[in-house]
């Protein structure tokens, strides 16, 4: 292992100690979350697309105004932060963890870290692409914003922002059980096959 390498690691596990620290409060809500987005249970996936359902059917009924729906946003998050940590250890019984989910709850925060370093990474690609290549970059950023355009006209805000809410709860469990992997490998074939169509026609 090179020097940067070693670096890099203990600055990954600096970070991930940092963020345990800051979401010890939250230990026990981030495990039993942990749970139903990786469906522990089979009902588990049903329950998340119902929750949320009811959630936007809600926000559909009530039609807040931005400013009303960004205000009731911030205030559950302002009560969750200060109710969290203090109720969290009743509901969910003793403070003292077993060792599994002390270790589950430290790679969860380390997944999270290297999350925010692929998007930072991606940003950063972003950028390079910028001074290295200009002109692919205003293409691309052009044609990837007016696709998005082009879906938020022919698609209404609410609706469009459940599906995106309800496929990114669903993204960890159908990750953990395959399926990404299955149809991604099955849409990768799919590409081999008409690129090698494509090479015996060209022949």
């Amino acid at each position: 292992m090179t020097e940067g390498d070693n670096q890099s690691v203990n600055t990954l596990a600096q970070a991930t100690a940092q963020l345990e620290d800051q979401l010890q409060g939250w230990g026990e809500v981030i495990l039993a979350g942990d749970q139903v987005l990786r469906w522990e249970k089979p009902w588990f996936p049903g329950a998340l697309v119902g929750a949320t359902t009811l959630l936007f059917a809600l926000i559909y009924y009530l039609d807040p105004s931005v400013l009303t729906g960004l205000s009731c946003a911030v205030m559950l998050l302002c009560l969750s932060d200060y109710l969290v940590p203090t109720l969290a250890p009743r509901v969910f019984g003793s403070n003292k963890w077993s060792s599994e989910q002390q270790q589950r709850f430290h790679e969860i925060c380390g997944n999270l870290v290297k999350t925010q370093r692929r998007v930072i990474g991606w940003w950063k690609r972003l950028f390079a692409l910028k001074e290295e290549k200009p002109k692919m970059y205003f293409a691309s950023v052009i044609s990837g914003l007016v696709t998005v355009a082009w879906i938020g006209q022919q698609v209404h805000n609410l609706f469009l922002t459940y599906l995106i809410v309800s496929f990114l709860l669903l993204l960890p469990g159908l990750n953990q059980h395959g399926v990404i992997s299955k149809y991604a490998g099955m849409a990768k074939r799919e590409i081999n096959k008409l690129l090698k169509q494509k090479e015996k026609k060209n022949e």
